[in-house]
């Protein structure tokens, strides 16, 4: 996610002037491509994220698109209170973009955990929210970002995840719509983030039980605003509906979906799956992490099949 975040910047900024970088000392092997290529347009201020968001918001304010680059807890819970103060409050086009997606830097501990910064950004007026779940999502999604008016939080994974857009002719990326993944007439699951491949084989070996649910699948990489047309939609076919997100079952994607069905007064079944409502104190893996915050396909199957039951 992060080379392709990159290789849609770099494009960009050949033919835009107001393209600039921000790093709090990190993205070291990541960025310096657009270093190289425009080292006027990058600033490295050190280990200083709040002065990160304040100098971000003076360039916007001087006409510039700034994009900070850092891990999930240092971009957005570090300086939360100047993202929501120069950045939200003024409605400036400031591009806070994070990486290390729920439990992706599993084997640093808990401090580099991103459980809840989808809550976070989702509660700030003004911003949009990104969680593209592949590369491709991902260089849509910074393609989107160069004409917001307002700031935009981008919430990416690291590198090396699974391409799960094949063809995007038949298919094509929507930003800002739920994407149709994997065709279904009993089940509706929703999916976001690094989730979205989690989801993609799991909704597959759906079929292959001894009992088979022909689930659908939809992508949202873009959780607020949410796509609310196509959700209703899904919410007027009367099927059950699970969203799967790694992040906190708090705030996320699954609590702003169970805020429409609510609101739409809707009777339609209805799960979330997520990390729980607690810290991680194990350290590992990403996958072994999973594991132990119940991120796993038995979980996903007898969810389904309780769902499905009622």
């Amino acid at each position: 996610m992060r080379s392709a975040f990159l290789g849609a910047l770099l494009e960009r900024a050949r033919t835009d002037q107001r393209i600039y970088v921000i790093t709090p000392d990190l993205g070291f092997s990541v960025l310096e491509p657009f270093k190289e290529a425009y080292p006027e347009r990058f600033m490295n201020v050190g280990i200083a994220e709040q002065s990160a968001v304040g100098v971000a918001s003076g360039l916007a304010l001087g006409g510039f698109i700034p994009y900070i680059y850092s891990i999930i807890p240092f971009a957005v819970m570090r300086c939360y209170e100047q993202i929501r103060v120069d950045a939200a409050y003024m409605k400036l086009p400031v591009r806070i973009v994070g990486v290390g997606a729920g439990l992706t830097y599993g084997a640093q501990g808990a401090t580099h955990h991103a459980l809840e910064d989808v809550a976070l950004m989702r509660a700030l007026p003004n911003m949009t929210v990104y969680s593209p779940g592949d590369p491709v999502e991902t260089r849509h999604v910074t393609t989107a970002s160069f004409d917001i008016p307002g700031p935009v939080y981008i919430r990416l994974g690291k590198n090396g995840e699974r391409i799960l857009h094949h063809d995007e002719q038949e298919n094509p990326v929507m930003i800002g719509t739920m994407i149709p993944m994997i065709e279904g007439d009993q089940l509706t699951v929703l999916a976001t983030g690094p989730a979205l491949a989690l989801a993609h084989e799991w909704v597959q070996r759906l079929r292959e039980e001894d009992v088979p649910l022909r689930a659908a699948l939809y992508s949202v990489p873009t959780i607020k605003p949410l796509d609310e047309e196509a959700l209703r939609a899904q919410i007027r076919l009367g099927r059950p509906l699970i969203t799967i997100e790694e992040h906190s079952i708090i705030g996320g994607l699954g609590s702003a979906v169970a805020e429409l069905v609510a609101e739409s007064g809707a009777t339609v079944r209805f799960r979330r799956m997520g990390l729980p409502d607690s810290f991680i104190h194990d350290v590992g893996s990403q996958a072994y992490l999973r594991g132990r915050a119940g991120l796993t396909y038995d979980a996903f199957y007898q969810m389904a099949k309780g769902v499905m039951s009622g």
